[in-house]
């Protein structure tokens, strides 16, 4: 399933891969691997909420101040929900920047290599192979409540707005 018209990169029209999420759905199941190549499912954080920042490279500076602003921000609610970032970058790529920046609350998580989280959440960039910047916050029982896919890949996402959701989902 292809969608026009949902986002941009500096004003030029981009195409998402995958079918469309809306609030309220079920989130899909997902296999990622994190920093060691190990397997990471979305069912491992079962019962607790979960924040997943969805970035195209965390080689880009907003990607960075993304990752590095939801760090900062799961000290005050990393016991109760869990927080990762996802990128089509090499795990390797991930764990070099995580030691560079100091990020120790989010999990980054790679789609590299076979773009299935980006297809089945409907985030994946036909022209770039590369994941479009949103955010998502899943409650305990699997449930998307809140979903910003960001216009312009170029721009931050409304963090007061995400986090917000993620507060009320941890309840």
């Amino acid at each position: 399933m292809e969608r026009a018209n949902v986002i941009t990169i500096k004003g030029k029209p981009l195409t998402l891969l995958g079918r469309e999420l809306k609030v309220g759905d079920r989130a899909p199941e997902f296999t990622l691997l994190d920093n060691s190549l190990s397997a990471v499912k979305l069912s491992d954080s079962r019962g607790k909420a979960r924040l997943l920042s969805v970035v195209p490279s965390l080689d880009m500076d907003v990607c960075s101040i993304q990752t590095r602003t939801f760090n900062n921000k799961a000290a005050e609610l990393s016991e109760r929900a869990a927080f990762y970032t996802i990128s089509a970058d090499l795990p390797y790529a991930q764990s070099r920047f995580t030691r560079a920046h100091k990020i120790d609350r989010v999990q980054t998580l790679s789609d590299y290599r076979d773009n299935s989280f980006g297809n089945e959440y409907g985030l994946l960039i036909k022209e770039l192979r590369l994941l479009a910047r949103a955010v998502l916050v899943v409650d305990k029982d699997d449930r998307i409540t809140h979903l910003q896919i960001v216009p312009d890949v170029a721009t931050e996402p409304n963090y007061t707005a995400a986090l917000k959701a993620l507060k009320e989902a941890v309840g």
